[in-house]
């Protein structure tokens, strides 16, 4: 995890210097800017400096990215609400913000659907779910057998409460009759350390946090949460093939302020394909655990629709809310 903390800084900091280098690039131009919710060197922040790089080319225009950092993203996004609708202020957004936080604050200070616009998927993730020495399972029917004998010990680590993985492990729980008890640590890192200490035997969360484990052995990932096996784990099942009907993905999209015009969405939209289908861009992006997954404005929408409705009922049912 440090090494690729560190790949994300140095990669970071390069497209940074690349963006100053290309700042004479269509002077007489309105620049756009691309806001992100997180700091710098974070994956959101890369690869949408990997995007604008792209970008500044193929829409002819300087593209820069805008740190907004704070409230998990919330302040990008009410940033971005307020932004003039003309294509030159957009967001890169994980997908947590606009289906999964709708259904834990009473006052998010945006509807996910009336003020924003969206303009094309990016990227697409799941998770894994894995054990650890405090668990003797080693396949996941074994686990949940495991886990339903031994209630005391049936604890899932995540990387913080009110995340996917947060409420992919209620759906676990539910799907296949288990008690199980969510501990939300602050960040994946401690997550998996307590995980190789044996303090706790399970954990859900993307598979960049336990995939280096993984290999050397020290930790075993037994299943993932996508819709089909992941790439960088093709020996692992999905939750589905084993027979249980747990589904829980998430995605990076770019989004702009509601009211855009149809024929900015579609440009910017066909940048993005542009850029996606460069092979350093892909190589790129799925070098820190993302896949890159292009869909239009039309197919975003559909997919935040359906993350949407997917997530409110384990959401409620868990009684769980944020805090303001």
């Amino acid at each position: 995890m440090k090494r690729n903390l560190l790949k994300l800084v140095i990669l970071s900091a390069s497209l940074a210097v690349t963006g100053l280098c290309t700042s004479a690039l269509a002077q007489d131009k309105p620049t756009v800017k691309v806001l992100v919710g997180f700091p710098p060197g974070g994956s959101v922040d890369v690869v949408a400096r990997l995007l604008a790089e792209k970008l500044r080319v193929s829409l002819d225009q300087n593209v820069i990215v805008e740190n907004k950092p704070g409230a998990a993203g919330r302040i990008a996004l009410g940033e971005l609400k307020r932004a003039n609708p003309d294509g030159n202020t957009l967001a890169l957004v994980p997908s947590g913000g606009l289906v999964i936080m709708p259904w834990l604050y009473k006052n998010l200070g945006y509807d996910p659907v009336k003020d924003f616009t969206a303009v094309a998927r990016v990227t697409t993730f799941d998770f894994a779910v894995t054990t650890g020495p405090g668990s003797p399972a080693t396949d996941i029917k074994a686990l949940m057998s495991w886990l339903k004998a031994n209630p005391s010990k049936a604890n899932y680590a995540t990387s913080g409460a009110g995340t996917v993985p947060h409420f992919a492990g209620q759906l676990l729980a539910q799907e296949t009759s288990t008690p199980m008890t969510h501990v939300a640590y602050k960040g994946g890192a401690p997550a998996a350390q307590d995980l190789i200490g044996g303090q706790i035997p399970v954990m859900i969360d993307t598979a960049s946090e336990t995939l280096e484990h993984h290999k050397t052995g020290k930790l075993k990932i037994v299943a993932v949460t996508g819709e089909t096996r992941s790439a960088a784990l093709p020996e692992v099942p999905t939750l589905k093939e084993v027979g249980v009907n747990v589904v829980a993905d998430a995605y990076f999209g770019v989004y702009g302020p509601a009211n855009m015009a149809t024929d900015r969405v579609q440009k910017i939209s066909d940048a993005v394909a542009q850029a996606l289908n460069s092979p350093d861009m892909q190589a790129r992006i799925r070098g820190f655990g993302l896949v890159p997954n292009y869909a239009n404005a039309q197919a975003l929408t559909a997919s935040q629709a359906s993350h949407l409705k997917r997530w409110e009922t384990p959401i409620k049912a868990s009684g769980y809310t944020a805090e303001q």
